[in-house]
This record gives structure tokens, C-alpha cells and sequence, in this order.
């Protein structure tokens, strides 16, 4: 078995069996991980990890299962556990109050099913980072809502141009160099940008940000 103190752990929860083993095989040969375990609903999953000495790093979950689905599954981890488990949604819907659901319960990732191996690995980095990832057709979902509902929702009147330009490139999960290069400003232009934004908009997080984005009045997410 690797050794746990230098890979990620990662646990499946998916109901449909077939569908967790090609999963798990997308990232089983990735060094950079170790399958700590899977299961088939939340409740089993919770079970599991309480019981375990070994803890996962992220726990990729789908999102409709019996029992105990998803979103609730997220909201019992990040209660219990804070930001020593992230949590990556892994689902074939991609409507948008699944979506805010997720983050609103503590997730910060949300891919689809039909996703390729890197974009999963990526997303396994990135969410164990303390980043958010979302697949490419939610992440222009969501940017579509805030692009749209920016222009005329009074919340984001107290944020400056600059500012909302940078939250847009942070909910494209574009790295501080890349948003530096895109805005042609020095990375610690955008790291204060960024802080101001979690000033302003009291969140705890850069990962805060998007949850922010979709929760309040930057974005209205519906079906």
C-alpha cells in the first residue's frame, strides 16, 4: 500500500457498482493517489470513514443515491470534518440547483461522470489544494449566471470593475499567474484583489468566492 503521508487519499461513493469500478479505475495507476475506500450510499460511506484510522483527503461522491444522497452526504462531512475532507461532486446532472446545492453543503468540485482521467486527476489536485473545480460545462453554466445576473443585481454594487473581473477569472478557476497575465497586473495585485473580494464579501476562502458567487447576489441559480 503507499505510503499515506505522501499521496491523496480518495473515496468513491457512487450506488451503481459498475459505474464506481470505472471511476476508480480512471485514477487506480495515478502514484499520486491511494484508494482509501468506497461505497455505495452516504450512510455507508460515513460508517466507513468513522470507523477507518486512515482518513480520506477527498471524497468523490455521486449525487442522487438512496438511503442518503449526496448533498447530505457533504453536509455530515463538512460538519464533522471541516476542510480536512473535500468533497468533488461526480454526477450526470448538470442542472444548476444541483450545483448550488453542492457548494452550498461544502463541496468544492463539481464533475461530470463522462469526464477523462485527467480532468479527474486535476480535479482530485486542485479540490485537495483547497481550489475549486468545476468540469467545463458547469463552469461556463455558472459563468453564464454571473455574467448575466452581475449587470443588474444590486449586491455586487459594492465591488469595484477590477474586482469583478478577478472573480470572474477565480470562478474559471484561473491561477493567480494566469489571472495576472489575463488582467496584465502583478500576481500580488491579484492576491490583494483577493482578499479584498473575502473582505467584502465575508467569506472565509478564495474556494468561498464561487459559493459566494452562486449563494448570494452575484448569480441566480435556478432549474
Amino acid at each position: 500500500m503507499p505510503d499515506k503521508s505522501s499521496t491523496i487519499g480518495i473515496f468513491f461513493v457512487e450506488d451503481h457498482e459498475i459505474v464506481r469500478e470505472g471511476l476508480i479505475s480512471l485514477v487506480k495507476d495515478n502514484k499520486d493517489f491511494q484508494i482509501i475506500g468506497e461505497a455505495s450510499n452516504g450512510v455507508e460511506a460515513i460508517h466507513i470513514i468513522k470507523e477507518s484510522e486512515i482518513k480520506p483527503d477527498v471524497v468523490l461522491t455521486d449525487i442522487e443515491m438512496p438511503v442518503l444522497d449526496g448533498i447530505e452526504l457533504t453536509k455530515v462531512l463538512h460538519k464533522e470534518y471541516g476542510g480536512s475532507i473535500r468533497v468533488v461532486a461526480l454526477s450526470m446532472i448538470k442542472r444548476k440547483t444541483y450545483v448550488k446545492k453542492m457548494l452550498q453543503a461544502g463541496a468544492l468540485g463539481y464533475m461530470l461522470k463522462n469526464c477523462h482521467s485527467s480532468q479527474l486527476e486535476e480535479a482530485i489536485h486542485q479540490v485537495y489544494n483547497g481550489q475549486t473545480y468545476f468540469c467545463a460545462e458547469v463552469s461556463q453554466m455558472v459563468m453564464e449566471e454571473l455574467l448575466g445576473s452581475s449587470k443588474s443585481r444590486n449586491t455586487s454594487n459594492d465591488l469595484t470593475n477590477r474586482e469583478k473581473e478577478v472573480l470572474e477569472l477565480i470562478v474559471k478557476d484561473f491561477s493567480n499567474q494566469e489571472i495576472a497575465d489575463q488582467l496584465f497586473i502583478s500576481v500580488r495585485t491579484v492576491e490583494t484583489h483577493k482578499q479584498n473580494l473575502i473582505s467584502k464579501t465575508g467569506v472565509k476562502s478564495v474556494a468561498g468566492l464561487v459559493v459566494y458567487a452562486i449563494q448570494h447576489g452575484l448569480t441566480s441559480v435556478n432549474d
